[in-house]
């Protein structure tokens, strides 16, 4: 759809004027737009208050300081502290995760959201829809148009940007081009790579999502963002090979492969999580057009095209600081190498004790060296092994200090690089392998008498060979994490039993 303004809407009439700049919620701030929107506003003067359904997930940004709440909006009691005393609320919320049944659930939070809204005096939300091409039957696509539709049912006026493919680290469909072109010399595709889409950069969008509240007659219109150029996908994966030094790989397009084996395809050859996948994949065959004059009206800005908004995206990752904890892409736990998937796999296991943090702590931060790793240890070394024999350091055993911890120490074959004493041991890896690796430890209190300790094994594969290890080691780490939780646990209790 073309952008409309309708600032005269019945959605836009009788709203007090939005205090510039005012209190902004961005209600997905962990997501990919989310986490750097937060960021983004805040430079602009705005005060920012960061929501997640989990707070935890936000306190590892490397944000300047905002407030960080937590809330679900299909849980909508949890929605009247998060939006009181907010101008404008960012709705950036989709269940594509959670697997086939995203849809309903996207309806449900977008209705309990926009009548939650309208209770808390919102002025405006801003929502990032996508582009909606004539004909499309995919869900993901018609799942964004209707929670747009859902939220317009309430009194609060509703400004929705509509975009398509993203250009910037995290994108998934950038992550999913990024992951092919630099590990797959030779593609055989399907008939989608010659569909035509308008990517947008990144920080064009963000402009448009930031100034977009600046605006009265934006207030109840839906405006098409996009980029200044229309390529197909191959095209797009060309270039991003050109940019990152490597050869153009071959592209072969065939027709027999249906969206489901496409999925499946990209499941074998990317980390991008499988249902994000899935859900994208619906939307492919469609070629993707986008009307922004109105947009580009109201919000004159010079847009990057489409070469130098890869190039940003390489420079904004070379620029991502030093991580304390482990974060969704962070450039310093993918060893700053742009090959490494951005999206990690993970696996891991928790338990609920009633050991002290501080008996729990001083259990993990003992790990390793001559106490080894408390549960399984003949497959820990078995796996030094056979890095000692590919001329790795997998046998260099010791630790600086039997028990004290601190960032820089090396731990066996580990490294730590942070240490938050009685709540959190980061460690990277450091055994040969292809593909970087972080091992997490984390204590919290579950209630006034018990603690959640868990462990959590990230690994950011390097393409194909990078996912074939994980899946070799994925057995072990059935039952590897879940025995090593476990048996941290049984050594805390005691040691406080006496």
């Amino acid at each position: 759809m073309p952008g409309i303004g309708i600032g005269d809407s019945p959605q836009g009439r009788g709203q007090s004027p939005i205090p510039i700049p005012g209190t902004a919620l961005v209600f997905g701030a962990s997501g990919y737009i989310g986490s750097h929107l937060v960021p983004a506003l805040a430079a602009r003067g705005w005060r920012v208050r960061a929501c997640a359904r989990h707070a935890g997930v936000l306190e590892a940004k490397p944000w300047p300081p905002v407030e960080i709440v937590a809330a679900d909006a299909l849980k909508p009691e949890t929605l009247p502290a998060a939006l009181a005393g907010i101008d404008v609320a960012y709705y950036l919320v989709h269940s594509m995760a959670a697997g086939r049944d995203f849809g309903r659930l996207d309806l449900e939070a977008a209705d309990h959201f926009g009548r939650a809204a309208a209770t808390a005096g919102v002025k405006r939300i801003v929502y990032l829809g996508g582009l909606v091409p004539e004909g499309a039957r995919s869900e993901h696509l018609l799942s964004r148009r209707d929670t747009g539709e859902a939220l317009r049912r309430h009194p609060v006026p509703v400004t929705e940007i509509r975009a398509g493919i993203i250009v910037g680290p995290g994108s998934a469909a950038f992550e999913v081009m990024r992951d092919l072109v630099l590990h797959l010399p030779v593609m055989v595709t399907p008939r989608w790579v010659r569909a035509k889409s308008p990517p947008i950069a990144l920080p064009d969008l963000l402009h448009y999502l930031v100034e977009a509240p600046r605006v009265p007659a934006m207030a109840g219109g839906i405006y098409d963002a996009a980029g200044p150029e229309t390529l197909t996908y191959e095209a797009m994966m060309r270039a991003i090979s050109r940019l990152m030094g490597r050869r153009e790989p071959l592209i072969l397009p065939v027709p027999v492969l249906t969206p489901e084996l496409s999925a499946l395809w990209l499941n074998l050859v990317t980390a991008v999580p499988a249902p994000i996948a899935r859900a994208l994949i619906g939307g492919l065959k469609h070629d993707f057009t986008a009307d922004d004059a109105a947009l580009r009206a109201l919000l004159p800005h010079q847009l990057l095209g489409f070469e130098d908004a890869v190039r940003a995206a390489l420079e904004a990752e070379r620029r991502h600081a030093v991580a304390a904890r482990w974060t969704e892409g962070a450039f310093a736990f993918r060893e700053y190498r742009a090959d490494y998937a951005y999206y990690a796999k993970r696996a891991g296991g928790e338990i609920r004790t009633r050991a002290s943090a501080a008996a729990l702590w001083q259990v993990v931060s003992a790990i390793g060296g001559e106490n080894r790793y408390y549960a399984f240890n003949a497959l820990w070394s078995l796996r030094e092994t056979i890095d000692w024999l590919l001329g790795g350091n997998g046998r260099n055993h010791g630790r600086r200090d039997p028990q004290e911890v601190r960032v820089g120490d090396v731990i066996d074959s580990w490294r730590v690089v942070g240490v938050e004493p009685r709540r959190r041991l980061t460690l990277v890896f450091g055994m040969k392998a292809p593909g970087a690796g972080v091992l997490e430890f984390e204590i919290e209190e579950a209630s006034p008498a018990v603690r959640r300790l868990a462990v959590t094994a990230y690994w950011h594969p390097a393409g194909v060979w990078g996912l074939a290890y994980w899946w070799a080691m994925f057995p072990a780490h059935l039952f590897l994490f879940g025995a090593l939780v476990k048996a941290i646990a049984r050594r805390a209790e005691a040691m406080e039993a006496g």
